[in-house]
């Protein structure tokens, strides 16, 4: 469905051309100090405008609806929202009869018979990322002294990101890419074996994103045990090497949680591609117009965080590591 979490629940809501798209966050502690100045660093961050982002812009200034009073949290569900002010309907009027490859257009219009809000994707485009990002910003505050920081280590397989973007602009495509994530200050033991394992909970809420790989990942299959095992050196759980990226079954070891993931290329991408016109039952040749990203890796960093504080702050809480008032 639309919402995630036990404890710290999130639940987003809104169409990418709609009125609006927001969140509410229940669960969040009374007490804690909140403003609308706290969310301004990552939503710009998620916003486009530069080089191989969408050119569309939205101020994204949060309006906080419910659950503040004077400044701090109240305990009850704080419902945040963001206005849709610069939208262009009419470029999705065009191709409405031809699903994009790669795009949840013809799986939403079986799905929902129809009534799906196709413009600019609905319910299901990155626009609705942002409310992940302010849902993050609480979780971010709540997880004080840990650090979640993600970067972008390739995009289109080049370490050179300038380089790896000017391939898609040559061909007039699309492009994906390579982000890798890290959170410090973690306590040992959070997590559950197997279901509720700390990697099945962030890849539940990444692999909206893409695959996924945590420590040495895939490269492990071609490694000894002895290579891959990480050798505890202190009382703390501190290991020499950290192979395991912070989790050993399922549980955080109080080392660097790692992980990476692939960010698929943008499904609408302006160079010709073939699909089913549904109207007339035959395939055509189209193109897709409007305003896209062309490499939405570069907005994925601030959205990765998000994801993974919004965990995070979920899992403290069921361990009763963050007080119910700050």
């Amino acid at each position: 469905m639309n919402s995630f979490g036990r404890i710290f629940r999130v639940h987003i809501f809104g169409e990418s051309h709609g009125e609006c798209v927001g969140v509410t966050i229940d669960g969040c502690p009374a007490g804690l100090s909140l403003s609308v100045d706290d969310f301004t660093t990552d939503i710009e961050r998620r916003k486009g405008g530069n080089k191989g982002t969408t050119p569309r812009k939205e101020d994204d200034i949060p309006q906080i609806k419910t659950g503040l009073f004077n400044g701090k949290t109240t305990g009850a569900p704080i419902t945040i929202l963001f206005d849709n002010a610069n939208t262009r309907s009419a470029d999705y009027e065009k191709q409405r009869d031809i699903p994009r490859p790669g795009h949840a257009d013809f799986v939403a219009h079986k799905k929902f018979n129809g009534f799906e809000d196709y413009r600019g994707s609905g319910h299901f485009s990155g626009r609705l990322t942002v409310c992940l990002v302010a849902a993050s910003v609480v979780a971010k505050k709540l997880l004080d002294q840990v650090k979640v920081e993600a970067t972008i280590l390739e995009i289109g397989g080049e370490k050179d990101l300038d380089k790896g973007l000017q391939k898609a602009i040559d061909a007039k495509d699309s492009i994906g890419g390579i982000i890798e994530c890290k959170t410090s200050g973690l306590p040992v033991g959070l997590g559950e074996p197997f279901f509720d394992s700390v990697e099945s909970l962030i890849s539940h809420a990444v692999f909206a994103i893409r695959a996924i790989e945590f420590g040495t990942g895939s490269a492990a299959a071609r490694m000894f045990g002895s290579e891959h095992n990480d050798a505890i050196i202190d009382e703390t759980g501190k290991t020499k090497t950290n192979h395991a990226g912070g989790i050993v079954g399922g549980l955080t070891n109080g080392n660097e949680l790692v992980f990476r993931i692939a960010v698929k290329p943008t499904s609408s991408t302006p160079k010709e591609q073939q699909s089913l016109n549904w109207e007339s039952n035959t395939v055509e040749s189209f193109s897709v117009k409007g305003r896209h990203d062309l490499c939405i890796a570069l907005r994925v960093p601030v959205i990765l965080e998000a994801v993974t504080a919004i965990v995070l702050a979920d899992l403290m809480m069921l361990e009763q590591r963050i007080p119910r008032v700050i």
